[in-house]
C-alpha cells in the first residue's frame, strides 16, 4: 500500500527502519536525480544535499532516494548499528513520516577502489513541474524476503554456484516487480536497472534478467560491488527519472 508524504511530494512503500522499499512522484511532481562528482562521507554528505535542495528551493522533505557507498559488506550487526545512525541525520531534518521512513536506499561496497568509510554517491528528490514523467525510485534489495534481516533466509545462503546465482537472480527480480507493482511503475518506464554483484553473471543476462526487464530504455547496468551485508551475493534496483545532474566536488 502506497503512503503518502505529501510535503515531500511522493507517496512510498512501507519497508524497514533504515529505508523504505521505493518512492513515486505525486501528481505535479517528478523525481529528479542528483549523482556527487566526488562521493562525500555520509556526514559532509548530507550537508551538501541540504545545500543543493536549498539552492533550488526545495525542503529536504523531498528527498525520496539514497544511493550510498560502503568499503566493504556489513556483518548483520554491524549494518543495524550503521542504519540507526544513519536514520538520525533523516530524524534530524523531520522527514520521517509518522514514524516511518518514506525514503527508499541502495547501499553497496565496491569491490574495487572504495572509500575509508561509507559515503553518499547520489540522492533523488521531488521537484514540481507543470507537466510530469511517471518518475519513481526502488529501493536495492539482495536475496532476503521483503522486511526481513535474518541471515537464516539468506536465499542458497552460502552458495554462489552458476545455478545458486540464478536462483538469487531470479528471487531478487521477483522483489523488484512486486516493488514496481506497489508503486504502480514498470519495466518500461525504467530508466535505469541496476545489478550489484562481483560474480559473473553474464550467462544470467540472456535467460534470466533480460527477459524480465524487458525494453527497459538504459539497458542493464552491472557494478562490480557486493551487497551491503556479508552473506547477500546479488542486489538491483530501478529508477525512473526525468532529469539528472552531476555536482560539482
Amino acid at each position: 500500500m502506497l503512503i503518502e508524504n505529501a510535503k515531500g511530494g511522493y507517496s512510498f512503500l512501507k519497508g524497514i527502519a533504515p529505508y523504505s522499499a521505493g518512492a513515486v512522484a505525486m501528481p505535479g511532481f517528478q523525481i529528479e536525480h542528483a549523482r556527487l562528482a566526488k562521493p562525500v562521507a555520509i556526514g559532509a554528505g548530507f550537508e551538501q544535499v541540504d545545500t543543493h535542495l536549498k539552492a533550488i528551493g526545495r525542503s529536504p522533505r523531498t528527498l525520496c532516494g539514497m544511493e550510498l557507498r560502503s568499503p566493504r559488506p556489513f556483518t548483520f550487526q554491524g549494518f543495524n548499528d550503521f542504519n540507526a545512525g544513519y536514520v538520525k541525520h533523516l530524524e534530524k531534518r523531520d522527514i520521517l513520516v509518522d514514524g516511518l521512513n518514506p525514503v527508499a536506499r541502495t547501499n553497496v561496497a565496491p569491490e574495487i577502489d572504495s572509500a575509508s568509510e561509507p559515503v553518499i554517491f547520489a540522492f533523488s528528490y521531488t521537484v514540481p513541474v507543470r507537466v510530469a514523467f511517471h518518475t519513481f525510485v526502488v529501493a536495492g534489495a539482495g536475496e532476503l524476503p521483503e522486511g526481513s534481516l535474518d541471515p537464516h533466509e539468506i536465499v542458497r545462503h552460502g552458495e554462489d554456484t552458476p545455478e545458486a546465482l540464478a536462483e538469487k537472480a531470479r528471487f531478487v527480480l521477483g522483489l523488484m516487480n512486486s516493488r514496481l507493482r506497489g508503486l504502480g511503475a514498470t519495466w518500461d518506464e525504467a530508466t535505469r536497472v541496476n545489478v550489484y554483484t562481483v560474480h559473473d553473471i553474464g550467462p544470467l543476462f540472456a535467460k534470466t534478467i533480460v527477459p524480465q526487464v524487458g525494453n527497459a530504455r538504459q539497458g542493464v547496468t552491472w557494478h562490480y560491488t557486493r551487497p551491503p551485508i556479508t552473506g547477500i551475493e546479488y542486489e538491483m534496483d530501478v529508477r525512473g527519472y526525468a532529469r539528472e545532474v552531476v555536482l560539482p566536488a
